[in-house]
């Protein structure tokens, strides 16, 4: 299957499979919390993106190693740009956007908000994250933030239509070494909140 220009209009349209998409790539050991048992703990909040671009007449997709720092839980993974809201964000659509251009250059001008989809609690470093789809009009030059980001992998759409059939599961050391599902995309291991995220992404891709 491919997508062509209408891509966009039809991500818009479709319909989000929220916590039973989550679910499919969530840790067997991860709680699931109400809407008021998250705001309870006094979540941080940030807001990451799938922001989409044509090259060579085909949709992709960044996604982003982390710099390896001890203070940062989730040092080291493959994620989706984003990070923490800040107090002059006038809305989390903001804060994907403007930390898409600090982390990987993307200028920020030319993107624009598809849509939100389903927010996610993670409850190791206590964030709750509002994830959204994007687009660029001008084909990206990276640029890294390199206190922030090793490396940009860029993935092609067509590659997350059938991720969720048949998750593959690995024992992680970053997981304690519990066995979680987990992406495995030309040896790159993503987990956790991003493949719940990219799960949400694959199951609305194949309502299309």
């Amino acid at each position: 299957m491919s997508f062509g220009k209408d891509l966009l209009r039809k991500i818009k349209e479709a319909e989000l499979a929220g916590e039973n998409a989550h679910g499919l790539f969530s840790p067997p050991y991860r709680p699931v919390f109400s809407y008021d048992q998250v705001l309870a703990k006094n979540p941080k909040f940030a807001a990451v993106n799938i922001v989409l671009y044509l090259k060579d007449n085909e949709w992709y997709f960044p996604l982003i190693q982390r710099t390896i720092n001890e203070h940062d839980r989730h040092s080291g993974q493959i994620s989706l740009p984003g990070g923490k809201r800040e107090e002059s964000d006038k809305g989390f659509s903001e804060t994907a956007i403007r930390e898409t251009s600090e982390e990987i250059g993307i200028d920020r001008h030319y993107v624009r908000i598809i849509r939100e989809m389903s927010p996610i609690y993670i409850p190791p470093s206590n964030f709750y994250v509002y994830p959204y789809i994007s687009y660029t009009k001008k084909n990206p030059t990276f640029t890294l933030q390199q206190t922030e980001v090793v490396e940009t992998i860029e993935f092609p759409v067509t590659s997350f239509l059938n991720l969720t059939e048949k998750p593959e599961i690995m024992a992680l050391p970053a997981a304690a070494g519990n066995k979680v599902p987990v992406i495995n995309f030309n040896g790159y291991i993503i987990w956790g909140a991003t493949a719940m995220i990219l799960s949400e992404f694959s199951e609305l891709l194949k309502k299309m």
